[in-house]
């Protein structure tokens, strides 16, 4: 007796569930530049490490002798697979069996993909193409009833943020619970062009009487890249497969182990002359602060993140010496540099990664404070600002600042970890106060202004005086800056704090639960 009947059955199960919705569904997908669900795994995932979990779930009818007479595959595929060799969780929708909806769905299958990467403590990769197992006006027909909302198992979604990394590609028209998944991640990409990410679809938006509109109108990578919804944008699947790919290197696997070190072929003492000049004499003209980024870290290590958004301040990953860190800098080319509603959000979300994964903090500074005016007061801007600075405070990793050029104001307090003892240097151009010397003087010397026949001239006379004391010399003498260095040595100092700051890392969960 043998059971090669029921392997052949297995081996015709599978391969019906690896036709997805058929071959005219396949090249629809095609035709609109997307890959399959299938096709992702694989081009994401490093050659034959995928094991698939549930392959065989779905909807089958049989005949009245117990004949398999059609199969229509789940619409979700999930597994193990290895990234560079470590072991991580993937799963995605696949658009070709019912656009993802939950008529299609094995509600049981995303549960165990979530849970099993909260349980087995790996990373997760989801990629969401449609409702993300979300409902349709069909699934009331065909269940026999309404439902009540619920989301069931989202809290092991985000109980994942303070155990493991979640990367989130939306990778098609997502929305409702699809794009509550993509949000929710530590680092998440879209699709220009033929990835949207919305709420609710434009048939609803209309049926709402909110007016006619399109996908792209609704959600499209421009709109959500440039409000924080979604990290980055790119022009292809193939480049957010890679942008995932290098997000994760620079991460643990989980909360219980520190960043991989890398080898570095970048020389520590690597000065570069330019950095000798590249910031003006004249404080209101601009400089390239990325250039400052990429002449200090290991070269082309730096991984930006954001770049759309809260755009006066940069954030990202780097290495130095080999060693991951998260860095963050104002651009003085956005706003002088000035924090506002959106750039704070965004430091809080990196302060609260590097925390999460242990990750040193390192800050180049040059902030002119918060961003002023009536636009910065109704966007509540100094309520994020203090959050930031709040999320600053509560990180529990090794931070190094380097003052640039400007540090004003309370946002310009972020050269320093508060509560916390670190290193601190600054260049020659270091320039800070309470207020910009140039915003505040009118007001401070009005009386004697108002007593002279040449306010001009009697004014050059006062900044010129002023000018001598706000030298960052002065402020070395009293200690109040610990070092003041030649900038073409940044990255060796740099290079020097982060062996030091790696030695002070511990693994383990963070106190403070990562905030999606």
């Amino acid at each position: 007796m043998s059971w090669e009947s029921d392997i052949q059955e297995l081996a015709t199960r599978e391969a019906l569930a690896e036709e997805m919705g058929g071959a005219e569904k396949v090249e629809r997908q095609h035709h609109f530049g997307k890959l399959t669900i299938r096709e992702r795994v694989d081009a994401i995932t490093d050659g034959g490490s995928f094991h698939e979990i549930g392959k065989l779930a779905g909807v089958s009818q049989y005949d009245d002798d117990g004949n398999l007479q059609s199969f229509m595959a789940s619409n979700f595929v999930f597994g193990t697979a290895e990234i560079d060799g470590r072991p991580i969780i993937v799963s995605g929708d696949d658009f070709t069996v019912r656009g993802g909806s939950a008529d299609a769905a094995i509600p049981a299958k995303r549960s165990q993909a979530e849970g099993l990467a909260l349980e087995l403590r790996l990373p997760h990769i989801r990629l969401v193409d449609g409702m993300g197992g979300g409902g349709s006006v069909k699934t009331i027909e065909m269940a026999g009833r309404t439902y009540i909302p619920g989301v069931r198992g989202w809290e092991t979604v985000v109980g994942h943020l303070g155990v493991a990394p979640s990367v989130s590609l939306a990778l098609g028209s997502v929305a409702g619970i699809g794009a509550a998944r993509v949000t929710t991640a530590h680092y998440s990409v879209i699709v220009k062009d033929t990835a949207q990410m919305m709420i609710a679809g434009p048939a609803l938006v209309d049926w709402a009487s909110l007016g006619e509109v399109s996908k792209e109108e609704l959600g499209a990578s421009k709109i959500h890249t440039r409000n924080g919804s979604i990290d980055d944008e790119v022009s292809s699947e193939a480049e957010a497969f890679e942008r995932a790919r290098q997000f994760l290197s620079y991460l643990p696997s989980s909360v219980d182990e520190l960043p991989p070190v890398v080898d570095n072929h970048d020389p520590v003492d690597r000065a570069e002359e330019d950095l000798l000049t590249i910031v003006p004499k004249d404080p209101r003209k601009v400089y390239k602060m990325r250039r400052v980024i990429d002449a200090v870290v290991d070269q082309e290590s730096f991984f930006e993140i954001g770049r759309r958004w809260g755009k006066s301040i940069i954030t990202g990953l780097a290495r130095l010496d080999g060693i991951p860190v998260a860095v963050f800098a104002e651009d003085p080319m956005v706003y002088g540099g000035a924090w506002t509603t959106d750039s704070c959000r965004k430091m809080i979300r990196l302060a609260d990664l590097a925390s999460t994964f242990h990750l040193p903090l390192v800050h180049l500074v040059d902030c002119p404070g918060f961003l002023i005016g009536k636009k910065s007061e109704e966007s509540g801007t100094i309520r994020f600002g203090s959050t930031a600075l709040a999320a600053l405070g509560q990180s529990n990793v090794p931070f190094c600042s380097v003052v640039v050029r400007k540090a004003f104001g309370v946002a310009g307090a972020a050269n320093n970890k508060p509560g916390s003892e670190h290193f601190r240097m600054a260049w020659p151009s270091g320039d800070w106060g309470s207020l910009p010397i140039e915003g505040g003087i009118e007001v401070a010397y009005k009386s004697e202004l108002a007593e002279v026949d040449d306010y001009d001239e009697h004014l050059a006379k006062i900044k010129e005086r002023l000018n001598r004391v706000r030298s960052p010399f002065r402020s070395a003498e009293y200690f109040e800056i610990e070092e003041i260095i030649d900038p073409r040595q940044t990255r060796s100092n740099l290079c020097r704090w982060a062996k030091l700051a790696r030695k002070a890392l511990r693994p383990g969960p963070y106190a403070v639960t990562y905030r999606p």
